[in-house]
């Protein structure tokens, strides 16, 4: 990886919190109507909405931008905490978590505990996992780097290498159907079409980047191939799905990439093989991905769990670590702890959190959403407020306050989690007042036989009330 930038621009406590939150104040106040982003992870996408091509954007050139928050923004009323526990004691008592939150709400600017149900103890995270993962990448790699996919020279003439490394996003079609910014096969095939100086023969596919198992034997029977997960490989097209915009994985990522290559090479018969490239293998193609700074937003928005174990393993390879589940979950703890937070009781076991072995305690959540918003803090790590969905808008909270009250839409901004018999938020919040909160809420011994998302709107309630807080 490229040496990380030497010199990092620190906003003032206003700017901070206008980096992290501006989009979910924007919402809130005015309503304002947002582009969909379908759901292709672990949760499911509402019904009725159909997948579209995502466009490519047109952005400006990062800068940090003028203050529109006022000089004192951080400086309104904090909630008083026992009027607060007060206040959360009837959703608490919810027989649809079944007996046990554990939950944890502090102040993002000082830092104080607002409300605790067994903060300190560890919980099954689900999605929120994903947090993590965000967390130990923009923090280990540079938010700035691509992951890239080439073309060699085989060792054979006429047979060409596609090497994967390790970007799940490379897209059949352009623009992609789930991906922004993702480079193409198409674009691939072209430069191959132009370097070759033979009639190429056949595609051999190097996924060997990546180590170990490619299903995690701590996943349930049935993760992968699914809905929502593949194999994790280093060589993928459209993040494993059988065909473009399709929600089903397949269980040969990698070959389906080199079918892909071989296609768009007007050469669909091409033989497609594993295998290894040759040592200094001539350069034919080579695609980059979005920036690692947009793989995270779009991993967190979607839940996207390919793209968390994508990411997992190019943080265990910057951390010296193995490029499997095992060296990854290695490497996001380490990352977590070299930040300086406290990882008593964390368990990590992939990047995902699509196994129910992972535990983390619901104080680690909210330290890291503080340590993303914190005014002396890793600029870097703002593509975690970002790439949150903002519920009842966007992402995997779409469809939340639907039906119901709808007081946290627009004010909150989090990420979900779904296995079974686990519900998890976590995430920011603007109090009624204009006060920034932190919260995490792990709910993970739900009733037997109830709805997967059975305990969803009793966190959702939670986090509105305390969007309506002024509680003082």
């Amino acid at each position: 990886m490229p040496a990380r930038r030497a010199e990092l621009v620190r906003p003032s406590r206003a700017r901070r919190l206008l980096l992290v939150l501006l989009a979910l104040v924007l919402v809130a106040a005015a309503g304002v109507t947002t582009v969909v982003l379908v759901n292709s992870g672990s949760e499911s996408p509402p019904p009725g909405l159909s997948v579209f091509a995502v466009p490519e954007p047109v952005l400006p050139d990062l800068a940090v931008p003028e203050p529109v928050l006022a000089d004192d923004a951080g400086n309104e009323p904090i909630p008083d905490p026992a009027a607060l526990a007060a206040i959360l004691a009837p959703t608490l008592a919810d027989p649809r978590l079944g007996g046990r939150l554990l939950a944890s709400v502090v102040d993002v600017v000082d830092g104080q505990v607002l409300f605790e149900a067994s903060g300190a103890q560890s919980g099954t995270p689900a999605s929120n996992a994903k947090l993590l993962t965000a967390f130990a990448a923009l923090s280990t790699l540079d938010p700035g780097d691509r992951l890239s996919t080439s073309v060699v020279a085989g060792s054979t003439a006429g047979e060409i290498v596609l090497v994967g490394g390790g970007d799940a996003t490379l897209s059949r079609t352009a623009p992609s159907l789930s991906y922004p910014g993702a480079p193409t096969v198409a674009d691939l095939a072209q430069q191959v079409l132009g370097n070759a100086d033979t009639e190429i023969t056949g595609i051999v596919v190097d996924s060997s980047l990546y180590t170990g198992p490619s299903i995690s034997p701590l996943w349930r029977t049935g993760d992968a191939p699914s809905t929502y997960a593949a194999p994790v490989t280093a060589t993928m097209v459209d993040g494993g799905r059988i065909s473009p915009g399709s929600r089903s994985r397949s269980g040969t990522p990698a070959l389906d990439a080199g079918a892909a290559l071989a296609a768009a090479l007007g050469r669909p018969d091409l033989p497609v093989v594993a295998g290894l490239a040759p040592p200094e293998a001539a350069l034919l193609a080579l695609v980059e991905s979005a920036p690692i700074s947009r793989l995270v937003e779009t991993m967190l928005a979607l839940s996207d769990n390919v793209l968390a174990e994508s990411l997992a393993r190019h943080v265990a390879l910057a951390r010296g670590q193995s490029a499997d589940f095992t060296g990854g979950a290695i490497a996001v703890t380490d990352a977590v702890a070299a930040a300086g937070l406290d990882t008593t009781g964390l368990t990590v076991v992939d990047g995902s959190g699509l196994s129910a072995d992972n535990a983390v305690p619901p104080r680690l959540l909210t330290d890291l959403l503080r340590a993303v918003a914190a005014e002396d803090g890793n600029l870097d790590l703002v593509a975690i407020s970002s790439g949150l969905p903002v519920a009842g808008y966007d992402g995997t909270l779409v469809d939340r306050y639907e039906g119901g009250p709808t007081v946290g839409a627009g004010s909150v901004r989090a990420k979900s989690g779904t296995l079974d018999g686990v519900n998890t938020l976590a995430g920011y919040v603007v109090t009624a007042e204009g006060r920034v909160l932190a919260f995490a809420l792990i709910a993970d011994q739900l009733p037997p036989g109830g709805q997967l998302i059975g305990g969803e709107p009793v966190l959702d309630a939670f986090a509105g009330v305390l969007a309506s807080c002024g509680c003082r």
